[in-house]
């Protein structure tokens, strides 16, 4: 603040035990009753004389901006951008989103104009709960907060937000997905203190609340489409909400997972649920009721929602009475209200190629859009392969592209070594390979964090088998270069054509029972740019993706310079460190 160095506020929040977090709407700390008066003066001291500095603000600046960058290759990040935009509009604020240029266009005369312009007592509440004293807590807020001074606010008009007029498919292509997400989205008009909230709830919990909902065991444990299907239903006090029911699926069963979703809509609108469902629902609210009691927070947002949601003051005393009044047929009542597959918007980020054609094949209007939700045409799904091209001529096209095709052929061995900072220190990646055998070890600090091998026998991570058919899936990339095992692949094949990053790729892709890839080779240099791995086992989907540039020459041999990709849930760019050809590998490495 102002008044106090940003260690010194920190350490005696740290040493009094408190948390205190500010934000740029709200304010909120949790402390030992003894401590209350000094956390009060101190979250105080943060909201009334924040200190906006230069340095601070190029920090945030840049980690958010980093953040968008790691999230522009995720499917789930921009469906979610995306939805809000289509649904809302994007002069909408819910259908605003953050991109790069955004925010690089913020500068920190902009975080001071917004906090002196937005965060003022006038529309403030603040809401106290412990083992307290009115009078006393009153003559405290008083001293600390006393000097804040109110203003005028500025005024707002959210736009309307209305439906779909028919329901329509909104498709956003990623050709790096390995899944398909879908959103089937009503925008809704609900409010807290609407008769409908209490049926809509129970509603909501037997439709798609939770393992138990009809989306769960149609999808997931019926279908097997995807790891899980769910809905939710929101409210909101100044504009409209969304009942959204979503899942994601493989990218194959794309449009039978739509025709799944759109049957239980109807479904659930047109016939009555049963007794026991709203048993059940009814259970599971009151007993989460009851828990979320316990913790003061829960009490905290009550007492704000009363507040500011012009709700009755025994709105929360009379919560599991209306509860348990619900009926079925409130239930079929509220459904045939606010669930609609007539004017659903169906919200589609997923690869074209997989998912486009059998959705057309569907009775919905398809629009297109991009990643920023601007209107496009609809995505090229492939080009036809010109005359003679081969997965064998692409194939060796590459190790002409990388060294020759005989030299590569004659190679022996093959050792790389790469390296990426991630999480305050240097991972380091390890890849042995011979003609049969391979060997990566993953590294942190010096620590092994996992290492595997892989012979024709079998495959193991940190000494454990892998499960068979998984391992004999793996074991058909064995080779100096993964690219030998493709040549001998007979499930690998040529597919076609496909745009990365603005430029064509030769794809040849394996489609196992557990492991599944696509390696993708440009064009134009033969090199190889991108692999995609999905590995599907047990009802659990795992991906991978990664991307090679800027290679170099080692011993005449090329190697990706750069290789990026998911360490978790953090986009990591390894470096080369060094190559080896014919050298540093022995059979001692393969144990």
């Amino acid at each position: 603040t102002i008044k106090i160095a940003k260690d010194a506020f920190v350490e005696e929040i740290d040493f009094l035990g408190a948390s205190l977090n500010i934000g740029s709407q709200s304010a909120n700390f949790n402390t030992l009753s003894k401590y209350f008066p000094r956390i009060l003066a101190l979250t105080a001291d943060a909201v009334i004389n924040p200190l906006f500095t230069q340095e601070e603000f190029e920090k945030q600046q840049a980690q958010l901006i980093e953040g968008i960058k790691s999230g522009e290759n995720s499917v789930d990040e921009i469906a979610g951008r995306v939805e809000n935009a289509l649904v809302y509009g994007k002069n909408h604020p819910y259908g605003e989103f953050t991109t790069e240029t955004t925010a690089k266009n913020v500068t920190i005369e902009d975080v001071k104009n917004f906090y002196t312009t937005y965060f003022k007592p006038t529309n403030g509440y603040l809401v106290i709960i412990g083992d307290v004293n009115f009078k006393e807590v009153k003559k405290l807020v008083t001293a600390s907060f006393g000097k804040w001074q109110k203003g005028t606010l500025p005024t707002t008009v959210i736009p309307e937000v209305k439906n779909v007029a028919t329901t329509e498919i909104n498709f956003i292509n990623m050709p790096n997905a390995v899944q398909s997400s879908i959103s089937v989205i009503n925008a809704v008009d609900l409010k807290m203190s609407n008769p409908d909230y209490f049926p809509l709830l129970l509603a909501n919990k037997i439709f798609g609340g939770g393992g138990e909902g009809r989306l769960f065991l149609n999808l997931r444990e019926d279908k097997g489409y995807t790891y899980g299907a769910y809905s939710s239903i929101g409210n909101d006090e100044r504009t409209s909400s969304t009942f959204k029911s979503s899942a994601s699926v493989r990218n194959m069963v794309t449009d039978s997972s739509v025709v799944e979703f759109m049957k239980e809509i109807k479904t659930f609108r047109d016939t009555k649920i049963s007794d026991e469902e709203l048993k059940n629902a009814k259970a599971a609210y009151i007993g989460n009721f009851v828990m979320a009691l316990e913790r003061t927070t829960t009490v905290s947002s009550y007492a704000l929602n009363i507040a500011t949601k012009n709700l009755p003051a025994d709105f929360y005393e009379t919560y599991l009475q209306k509860i348990n009044a619900v009926t079925v047929d409130d239930v079929q009542r509220v459904a045939q209200k606010y669930f609609s597959e007539n004017n659903a918007r169906i919200v589609i980020v997923g690869k074209a190629i997989d998912a486009l054609p059998n959705l057309e094949k569907l009775p919905y209007k398809i629009n297109y859009f991009d990643k920023e939700a601007n209107a496009t045409s609809k995505p090229e799904l492939t080009k036809s392969l010109p005359a003679g091209v081969t997965k064998l001529s692409v194939i060796n096209n590459f190790f002409k592209a990388i060294g020759g095709e005989e030299k590569i052929k004659a190679l022996k061995s093959t050792f790389v070594t790469y390296e990426a900072s991630a999480m305050g220190s240097t991972i380091q990646s390890a890849e042995k390979r011979t003609a049969t055998h391979y060997a990566n070890t993953m590294s942190m600090g010096g620590n092994i964090l996992a290492k595997v091998i892989m012979t024709k026998d079998g495959v193991t991570m940190n000494k454990q088998p892998l499960p068979a058919p998984m391992a004999s899936e793996m074991t058909n990339t064995l080779g100096t270069f993964l690219e030998m095992g493709l040549l001998n692949d007979e499930k690998a094949i040529l597919t076609g054509i496909e745009p990365i990053e603005g430029n064509d790729a030769y794809v040849i892709s394996t489609k196992g029972e557990v492991v599944s890839s696509s390696i993708y080779f440009d064009v134009a240099s033969g090199l190889k740019v991108k692999e995609s791995q999905t590995v599907s086992m047990g009802g659990q989907t795992q991906s991978q993706d990664a991307t090679f540039s800027d290679y170099k020459a080692f011993n005449g041999v090329k190697f990706p310079g750069t290789k990026t990709g998911n360490l978790g849930p953090q986009t990591v760019e390894f470096k080369l460190i060094d190559a080896k050809i014919n050298e540093g590998v022995t059979e001692a490495d393969f144990n």
